[in-house]
């Protein structure tokens, strides 16, 4: 039996789940997100509490499956009651980001500036620091996975090179850097 498929997931008030022949639906006050789980699981509700529940217990694939609907319905309830957030910051002279509408336009050193248009169900939000000439982009969403997604894909727009450490990055990563070239010193 799967660790993590046991544990129970505590339901936050305002909160609100329903099954229905294999679709999880989970409404709170941030939205809402449905889940279809295996239909050999058993989701149970006892007060403020959800439990997935797996019958079988030597099958390996309902096991797996066990585990991850848990964790996925858990990741459901945090999304609608708190919402998640992933934060980049571009470092870089000249290197910026303006919100435009829902939406954000990004100057990264290419020839040209960079539109990204507004996400369904995803909320970006730029903040900028003038002391530090740094800009922040909030990545703000209900689905962890797309939130993920979608803060991934704007760090790949241009990713931290290893020299100077310009580019997009997630706030608190860290960058390996390189030497530069050692130039003419014995002369």
């Amino acid at each position: 039996m799967s660790r993590i498929g046991k544990k129970p997931i505590e339901l936050p008030k305002g909160v609100t789940v329903t099954v229905n022949n294999g679709q999880v639906t989970v409404k709170g006050p941030k939205g809402q997100m449905v889940h279809s789980i295996h239909p050999e699981l058993k989701i149970t509700i006892e007060g403020s509490n959800l439990s997935v529940e797996n019958p079988q217990h030597e099958n390996r694939a309902l096991k797996s499956a066990h585990g991850l609907s848990r964790t996925l319905l858990s990741n459901a309830v945090t999304g609608v009651s708190t919402g998640f957030t992933k934060s980049l910051e571009i470092i870089g002279v000249g290197y910026r980001a303006v919100q435009q509408g829902k939406g954000i336009q990004l100057q990264l050193g290419y020839s040209h500036p960079i539109d990204v248009a507004e996400i369904a169900d995803i909320e970006l939000v730029v903040e900028a620091d003038n002391r530090a000439k740094t800009n922040f982009i909030h990545v703000r969403g209900v689905d962890r996975q797309k939130v993920g997604q979608v803060a991934a894909n704007l760090r790949e727009l241009r990713p931290p090179e290893p020299y100077k450490g310009k580019g997009v990055r997630y706030i608190g990563e860290k960058i390996i850097r390189k030497m530069g070239k050692a130039g003419k010193a014995g002369k």
